[in-house]
């Protein structure tokens, strides 16, 4: 029985799919792919981890990422479930449970206090050259997608998982003010103070108030009583 630590050769698998045809994981050589055991079709756990996968295939397939999920559930139970929850992925069916047990995903498990014999949920990451590269002991259904997605990137060289400096390659959220025209600057003999200055008009002069002329006498007598006292007295 092979180790299952990275760089060791992938167990092989010849299994029927959920339509009836042989797949092998040989025949993937030269791609990723994620083979997956779990308990049973259309049970909770299992769906949510096959929808998650569904969710996230256009990433998977933008990695080159296949994927093999095994059970063993018949062909025809396979078809059915892919049928009720559009899985783009294949299903394969290991009713001897040979595959099941060379990849060690038989054993003793525990549901409500109970100790029973099951199909493992595990994972195995293989690479293009057929060899493991991550193993997944213990899967969080809802998860998986997500993980494996980042492991792939990471084994890939890490360019897709390295964070980007803060900052960097972001356009400003604020935009560049177009720089407003230019005021000329003030002559060396007009300060500004006067300038504005000049630009005031002078006040006028208020004209001299003429008095008032007194009650009951009208210019005409005024110049009258004027004349009467520039004459000789006799």
């Amino acid at each position: 029985m092979p180790k299952f630590t990275p760089g060791a050769p992938a167990p092989a698998i010849s299994l029927p799919d959920q339509d009836g045809k042989t797949r092998s994981l040989a025949e993937q050589r030269g791609k990723w792919v994620l083979v997956y055991f779990y308990p049973r079709d259309d049970t909770p756990g299992c769906t949510v981890e096959a929808c998650g996968l569904r969710d996230a295939w256009s990433d998977f397939a933008r990695h080159g990422i296949e994927v093999f999920g095994i059970s063993a559930d018949s062909v025809k139970s396979h078809r059915k479930f892919a049928d009720k929850f559009k899985l783009p992925f294949t299903l394969l069916a290991d009713e001897s449970m040979a595959v099941i047990r060379a990849y060690r995903s038989y054993g003793k498990k525990k549901f409500l206090g109970r100790e029973f014999d099951g199909i493992l949920r595990q994972s195995f990451l293989v690479d293009p050259q057929g060899k493991l590269a991550k193993v997944y002991l213990k899967v969080k259904p809802n998860e998986h997608a997500a993980e494996v997605l980042a492991d792939v990137a990471l084994l890939k060289g890490g360019s897709a998982a390295a964070p980007k400096a803060a900052g960097a390659n972001k356009p400003s959220a604020k935009k560049a003010k177009a720089p407003g025209p230019k005021t000329p600057a003030p002559k060396a003999s007009q300060t500004p103070a006067r300038k504005s200055a000049a630009k005031v008009p002078a006040k006028k002069k208020p004209a001299p108030k003429t008095p008032a002329p007194k009650a009951g006498q009208t210019p005409a007598r005024k110049a009258a009583t004027r004349a009467r006292g520039a004459r000789p007295r006799r």
